[in-house]
C-alpha cells in the first residue's frame, strides 16, 4: 500500500504526486510541535469542561474560558495556566508551521489556500487563549478590553457587515467540524492502532461538540452583529448561557460538557497518534484505511 492509499489520498491526485519524493526526515523536527500543540489545546478543553461540570454539580453555572482558567489561580492550578499558555503558543506555531511547508500536502491551489488560510485562523484563536492565560498570570484581564474594541467596530455598518461575515464563517466552521464528525474523515488523519479503533465513538462525539459550541458561537457574533451590540457576542462562557436559557439547558450544558471533555480526548489522541503527510513513515497506516479495508475483507 502506497503512502497516499495509507492515508485515504487518491493515487493519482495531485497531493498524492506532492508527497512521491517527500523524505519524511526532512520534516520530522514538526512532530514535537504537533504533539505539543494538540496537547495544550487538550489541556483547555479538559480544564473548562471538567471546571464547568463540577460547579453544575454543585448547583452552579457552567463556566466560559476565562472563567474557568480564573478558578484555577493558586497553587497547582497556576502551574496548569502556565501550561495552557504555553501549550496555546505550540499550537500557534505548529498551525503556522504546517501552513507555511505545507505538511499536508494541500498545494498553492484554490481549497488549499483555503485550508492553509483556516490553519492561520485556528492558530491565531487559539494564540488568543494562551495571551489569555497569560494575562490571568500578570494578574490583567483582557476581557472587556476585546468587548469594548468590537463595542466600537459595530458602531458602523461597515463594522457590523465585518462582524456579521465573520459570523456566518464561524458558523461554517461549526458545521465543518459537525460534518467532519458524520462522515468520520478525522480518522484519515489518525493512525490505526487498538485505541484509535475502539475510542471512535468517544472521538465522533467530542468533534460533534466542538462543532455545536462553534455554531452556537457563530450566531452569537451574528445576533451581535444584527443588533450592533458587543455584549450579545462572546466565546464558550455565552454560548453555554445561551444554551442554559433554553428548554432543560441545564441538562443540555451538561451534556455539552461531556462532549467538550471527548474533545479533549481528540486532541490528546491527535497528539499521540496524528499523521502528519510529510513526516509520516512509508509503512504507517490510518485508521480510515485499516477501517476500510476490514470492511472489504469481510464483504469478500
Amino acid at each position: 500500500m502506497s503512502l497516499a492509499e495509507s492515508l485515504s489520498i487518491k493515487p493519482d491526485s495531485r497531493r498524492a504526486k506532492r508527497l512521491e519524493d517527500v523524505n519524511p526526515e526532512d520534516f520530522a523536527w514538526a512532530i514535537p510541535i504537533m504533539r505539543a500543540g494538540y496537547s495544550g489545546r487538550g489541556l483547555v478543553y479538559l480544564v473548562v469542561a471538567g471546571v464547568s461540570l463540577w460547579s453544575i454539580l454543585h448547583g452552579g453555572q457552567a463556566e466560559g474560558t476565562s472563567e474557568a482558567m480564573q478558578s484555577l489561580q493558586g497553587g497547582w492550578g497556576t502551574a496548569v495556566i502556565v501550561l495552557i499558555a504555553l501549550g496555546m503558543l505550540a499550537y500557534a506555531v505548529w498551525r503556522l508551521v504546517d501552513c507555511i511547508w505545507d505538511l499536508e500536502a494541500y498545494g498553492r491551489g484554490g481549497k488549499g489556500l483555503i485550508a492553509r488560510a483556516g490553519m492561520l485562523v485556528t492558530g491565531g484563536a487559539h494564540l488568543g487563549i494562551g495571551i489569555l492565560a497569560a494575562t490571568l498570570l500578570i494578574g490583567r484581564s483582557g476581557g472587556s478590553s476585546g468587548k469594548q474594541m468590537l463595542d466600537s467596530v459595530l458602531q458602523n455598518p461597515a463594522g457590523q457587515i465585518a462582524v456579521g461575515i465573520a459570523g456566518v464563517l464561524t458558523v461554517a466552521a461549526g458545521g465543518f467540524y459537525l460534518m467532519k464528525a458524520v462522515k468520520e474523515k478525522y480518522r484519515n488523519h489518525l493512525k490505526a492502532n487498538h485505541f484509535t479503533t475502539h475510542w471512535n465513538g468517544a472521538l465522533k462525539a467530542g468533534l460533534a461538540a466542538q462543532g455545536v459550541v462553534i455554531g452556537i458561537i457563530g450566531m452569537l457574533i451574528c445576533y451581535a452583529a444584527l443588533q450592533a451590540n458587543a455584549s450579545e457576542a462572546g466565546g464558550l462562557g455565552s454560548a453555554f448561557d445561551w444554551l442554559q436559557g433554553q428548554v432543560y439547558g441545564r441538562v443540555l450544558v451538561g451534556l455539552l460538557c461531556l462532549g467538550l471533555l471527548g474533545f479533549a480526548l481528540f486532541c490528546f489522541v491527535n497528539a499521540a497518534y496524528r499523521i502528519i503527510p510529510k513526516a509520516a513513515d512509508r509503512g504507517i497506516e490510518s485508521l480510515g484505511a485499516s477501517l476500510r479495508a476490514k470492511a472489504e475483507n469481510a464483504t469478500s
